[in-house]
Order: structure tokens, then C-alpha cells, then sequence
């Protein structure tokens, strides 16, 4: 029970912050994504400094936490191993992109913007969901062998 307090807590505190960042206005963020704007002064700046920040944030979080032995609320650190580039590396990162582009939303502020975002927040998460899905059902489903060459 412990845990599930202080994953909430997290989440709440970490849901607020991109409130008062502006991250669930997808506007703000499309006006931060627009670079074309710089020269006439469209351009919102703001929202590099909330990324600087949660860079440093994360940066100092994981040097301290990773001093212990394991983590408060498991057995183990759950840590990537792997150092290969693949597609999956790639595409992901390129589809996040596209979309948080396109709708203004990155799937934190999009959960938050759900309160006060209307039609538009709610199509998001559910387009997003859908495709979170279809990504854990496309990586998990069975290899399906190749079928057998004609014999002549």
C-alpha cells in the first residue's frame, strides 16, 4: 500500500508540474515547436526551459538513487541492458515526434489534459492507447513461420 501512496504522489506532483509548465495546452506547445515563428517573434521559448530543467532533475534523481543497493518500493533496478540500435529505437522515438508535432500532446500532459482539454484530449489518449497496444501486440505476437517454397 506503501507504494501504491508514493506512486501517486509522484504521479500528482509530477501531473501539476506540466500544468504550470504549460505542457497539457497543446498551443503552447505547438507555438514552442514552431521554429519557422522565430524570426517574427511567434516563437515560445518557455517550454526548453522546463525540458533544461527536467534534464537536470532526472540527471542528479538517477546519480543519487542508483547509490543504493535496490529501490525503495521493488527488488530490483529495472535497467536497460541492451546498447544495440535497432528499428524499434529508431521508429518510436521518430512517432512520438510526429505526434506530439502534429497534436500538441506528449503522453504525460495528455493524461492531465484530460480534466480541462476537452474532445481533443480525450481522442488523443484513446488514439494513443490504441496504438500502444497495437505496438504490444505486434512486439509479443508468435513469429509466424515462412511458408515453403514450391517444389518444381
Amino acid at each position: 500500500m506503501r507504494s501504491v501512496a508514493a506512486q501517486f504522489a509522484i504521479g500528482l506532483v509530477f501531473g501539476l508540474g506540466l500544468i504550470v509548465a504549460g505542457m497539457s495546452n497543446p498551443a503552447k506547445v505547438l507555438n514552442f515547436l514552431d521554429l519557422a515563428a522565430i524570426p517574427t517573434g511567434g516563437w515560445d521559448p518557455s517550454l526548453a526551459l522546463v525540458m533544461l530543467g527536467a534534464i537536470a532533475v532526472t540527471f542528479v534523481g538517477y546519480r543519487l538513487v542508483l547509490r543504493h543497493k535496490r529501490p525503495a518500493f521493488g527488488e530490483t533496478f529495472n535497467l536497460p541492458t541492451s546498447t544495440r540500435i535497432d528499428a524499434r529505437i529508431i521508429a518510436g522515438p521518430a512517432i512520438f515526434g510526429i505526434g506530439w508535432g502534429l497534436a500538441g500532446f506528449c503522453p504525460g500532459p495528455a493524461f492531465t489534459a484530460l480534466l480541462t482539454g476537452g474532445i481533443p484530449a480525450i481522442l488523443f489518449v484513446a488514439a494513443m492507447l490504441l496504438g500502444m497496444g497495437s505496438a504490444r501486440w505486434l512486439a509479443n505476437r508468435p513469429a509466424s513461420p515462412l511458408p515453403a517454397a514450391p517444389r518444381a
